[in-house]
C-alpha cells in the first residue's frame, strides 16, 4: 500500500513540476495566466476578431464552408508567425480558448463529427518540432468531444513553402502531395479540416479534394485567419 501511495504521489506531482518549469502564460502579453489568455488581451483580441462563416457553393471548391477568426494582418499576423516559426507552440491554447468562447462558432463546430488537421511533411515537422494545425485540431477535438483523426490524411512529400509562391504556382505546387489511408475511419462523416492561414485556399482545397474520395457527407474548413 505504501508503494502504491508513492506511485500516486509521483504521478500527481508531474503536472505541478511541469508548471513550475513551463508556467502557463498569456500568449499575447506573456504574463502568467492559467487560461493562456488574460482578460485584458482577450478584449484586445475581440476588437480584432471577425468570426466569419463563408459558404462555398462554387464547383471549384471541394468544401462547403470556411470559418475563420481573424484577418491575417497586424498583430494577428505577428502572433501566427510567432506560433508557427518561433517555437511558440503554447500559443495553440490561447487561440483555442479564445475561439471556443464564441457561441456561434462553438455551435457550428458541433455540427461536425470528425476533426482533421492539414498535415505537414516529416521533414517540416522535424524542423519545426510540431504541426501547428495539429495542435489546434487536437485541442478543439478534446474540448468539444468531437472525434479527432490525424492519420487518415497524410502529406507524402516535402514541397516549397506555399507562402513563397503566387496563386498559380501554389495550385501546381500542392497537387498530388496528399493521400488518404484508413478510409473506414472517415467514410460518411462530417469533417472539419483545420489549418492556420487561408490565403488562396489552394492547400485546403487540395486536402478537401482528396478527402472527398472517402465519400464523406460534408467537409468544412476552419482557419485562424484569412489573408
Amino acid at each position: 500500500m505504501k508503494k502504491n501511495f508513492e506511485k500516486m504521489r509521483q504521478f500527481r506531482s508531474v503536472p505541478i513540476v511541469s508548471n513550475l518549469i513551463y508556467p502557463p502564460v498569456c500568449g499575447i502579453c506573456g504574463k502568467i495566466n492559467n487560461n493562456y489568455l488574460c482578460n485584458k488581451c482577450e478584449i484586445l483580441l475581440r476588437k480584432q476578431a471577425k468570426f466569419q462563416i463563408e459558404k462555398k457553393q462554387n464547383i471549384d471548391y471541394y468544401f462547403q464552408e470556411h470559418l475563420y477568426i481573424f484577418e491575417y494582418q497586424g498583430m494577428i499576423r505577428k502572433i501566427i508567425i510567432n506560433y508557427k516559426f518561433n517555437d511558440s507552440s503554447y500559443l495553440y491554447k490561447t487561440i483555442v480558448n479564445f475561439l471556443l468562447k464564441n457561441e456561434k462558432f462553438f455551435q457550428n463546430l458541433k455540427s461536425y463529427d470528425t476533426i482533421i488537421p492539414v498535415p505537414i511533411s516529416r521533414k517540416r515537422r522535424k524542423e519545426r518540432g510540431y504541426n501547428q494545425s495539429d495542435l489546434i485540431a487536437k485541442e478543439i477535438a478534446k474540448r468539444t468531444q468531437i472525434n479527432y483523426q490525424n492519420q487518415c490524411l497524410i502529406k507524402t512529400k516535402n514541397i516549397m513553402e506555399q507562402s513563397k509562391l503566387n496563386k498559380e504556382e501554389r495550385q501546381k505546387n500542392i497537387q498530388g502531395v496528399y493521400k488518404l489511408q484508413k478510409l473506414h475511419k472517415i467514410q460518411n462523416k462530417k469533417i472539419l479540416l483545420i489549418d492556420d492561414v487561408y490565403t488562396t485556399g489552394s492547400t485546403v482545397n487540395e486536402c478537401c479534394k482528396v478527402l472527398q474520395q472517402a465519400k464523406i457527407k460534408k467537409v468544412g474548413v476552419l482557419t485562424i485567419a484569412k489573408d
